[in-house]
């Protein structure tokens, strides 16, 4: 599978042609941005952990009946996947109040929700990816009510095969960010899912294991990575 051209660059990851049309190779960066990137800087070894750990998620998900973009790692910092057209929704799914959630709301953040509750963000950098609501999707075209209702029920099957998961890990799966792309008609999971995404805590410390390490200036953000990569992938 040779790589071609640069067809894309984000804030953490790069994509490039294949010379198969529908595949890409995706690589991830050590580029760590927060605050819609008005805070940025480098987490070591940031892009091989989450590939790897994306990589073993995606696996497990796959087998749980989840379609995904995934085909198989290519490297230490490259995935190969199925093209996509993104569907510019950014879905949110929570199991303890944290966060936004907690500052929008005045929640304390620590306590369940039961059952979990899903947000929709409009994917546009200049607008600061706002929350929106259904209605908002159906205005903006974003997705239509039978495309959202799939994507909700996908999250949420996501979050029933990643909960016990984690809880064998002893960590805690707070709260995690999904996008959802085209292939070929077919609506699947893209991206990644990894510390930059999700929301962990250790069970028994409910010490950060994520990229709150990096927005909060917490220390050990590289250790935290790494030892999400050691249980997930260990």
């Amino acid at each position: 599978m040779g790589k071609g051209a640069l067809i894309y660059e984000g804030k953490a990851k790069k994509l490039f042609e294949t010379d198969q049309q529908d595949r890409v190779v995706q690589y991830f960066k050590d580029d760590a941005t927060a605050f819609n990137a008005q805070k940025r800087g480098t987490i070591v070894e940031k892009g091989v952990v989450n590939n790897k750990v994306s990589e073993r998620l995606f696996q497990l998900l796959e087998k749980g009946g989840v379609p995904t973009h995934f085909i198989e790692r290519l490297s230490d910092r490259e995935m190969l996947t199925r093209r996509v057209t993104i569907v510019p929704i950014e879905v949110v799914v929570r199991n303890i109040v944290a966060g936004s959630l907690a500052k929008r709301l005045g929640l304390k953040e620590g306590d369940r929700i039961e059952p979990p509750i899903v947000e929709y963000y409009y994917k546009s950098d200049a607008l600061g990816d706002p929350l929106i609501s259904e209605e908002h999707i159906r205005l903006l075209n974003l997705a239509t009510p039978a495309q959202l209702a799939e994507i909700k029920n996908l999250a949420l099957t996501v979050n029933k095969i990643l909960m016990p998961f984690f809880q064998e890990r002893q960590m805690l799966l707070v709260d995690f960010k999904l996008e959802f792309g085209r292939h070929n008609g077919k609506l699947v999971l893209a991206d990644e899912i990894s510390p930059d995404t999700c929301r962990f805590w250790d069970q028994k410390t409910k010490e950060s294991m994520d990229k709150d390490r990096f927005r909060k200036d917490l220390g050990k953000i590289e250790e935290a990575y790494q030892e999400v990569l050691k249980r997930v992938c260990g």
